[in-house]
């Protein structure tokens, strides 16, 4: 009874509202992203068998899958196109949020958003599908080119690659790079640019020295908004990455679905996950001075 008074007051207190309220939440998410987590990282120790799997501890998935040449190359490539998706789209998306934050009326931000959210509109696949048809053989870029008169015939080269993956995703991400950073440069004090220049100083360096730090928690949510899911993306890789532009997500699916093998499917994946952690962590305490704000 006493024990039952007990439970009864403490979901009475703030901190048991709080646990009850979350309670939900944490169930589901427990049950749809731990559980799935903990399977793979029991498959991936277990031995591969001919339509089965071996329930024995091992090793070797995790062996091959650092040791393998054409596995090493996938990840490496994987790595590359989002770290280069992460630079190009951070990199386009500063000036947007910046021009949104500092030089557009306050009545018409919000317009200006909404516009920025429009891609959100159509399906992501339906997004693929248009860079297909921009960047294929007969598509919008080439037809352009032709028409001026620029090139005699159509470039292959651009679709069916790396290039056309990045170009692919760091539109399909922009958005998600751009309203952090706006958020971040919102937050800014206005009064601290001004007694920047009044103290002599340009409004580059200004810039330099007085938004671009601030602006900096921003643009780290942004590198990890763009790079943790790029890099597991199998969508774009498959319908316009060609045989070059494969990555680690289209191997993954390779070796679970039509190899069946589930073990070491599930170690290159577990792999990836680690390697995507340690990046981040590393760029998180590189950048850590920037996220403790102003003192």
């Amino acid at each position: 009874m006493d024990s039952g008074n007990g439970t009864g007051r403490f979901f009475r207190t703030e901190s048991g509202a709080g646990l009850a309220l979350i309670s939900p939440t944490a169930i589901y998410a427990l049950l749809m992203l731990a559980a799935p987590l903990g399977a793979i990282l029991l498959y991936s120790v277990f031995k591969d068998g001919y339509l089965e799997i071996i329930r024995e501890f091992t090793l070797a998935n995790y062996i091959e899958a650092w040791t393998n040449e054409l596995y090493r190359q996938v990840m490496i490539r994987s790595l590359f196109v989002s770290l280069s998706v992460t630079v190009v789209t951070v990199l386009l998306a500063f000036p947007v949020a910046y021009f949104v934050s500092f030089h557009v009326a306050p009545s018409r931000k919000s317009l200006w958003l909404f516009l920025i959210t429009i891609p959100f509109w159509t399906s992501y696949l339906i997004r693929v599908f248009l860079w297909k048809v921009i960047l294929g053989y007969n598509g919008v870029v080439n037809s352009g080119l032709l028409w001026t008169g620029i090139i005699d015939e159509p470039l292959q080269w651009i679709n069916y690659n790396v290039g056309a993956v990045v170009t692919t995703l760091a539109h399909a991400y922009a958005p998600f790079a751009i309203l952090p950073i706006f958020v971040a440069l919102e937050k800014i004090d206005r009064s601290l640019l001004e007694a920047g220049q009044d103290l002599g100083e340009s409004k580059f360096r200004t810039f330099l020295r007085v938004t671009l730090p601030l602006a900096m928690p921003g643009v780290v949510a942004s590198v990890l908004i763009v790079f943790i899911p790029t890099i597991g993306d199998y969508v774009t890789p498959q319908l316009i990455g060609g045989p070059e532009g494969r990555m680690v997500a289209n191997l993954i699916q390779l070796q679970i679905l039509k190899l069946d093998n589930y073990p070491l499917g599930s170690a290159i994946a577990v792999s990836a996950m680690a390697i995507v952690t340690a990046i981040s962590l590393l760029f998180l305490l590189m950048t850590r001075r920037y996220l403790k704000g102003p003192k």
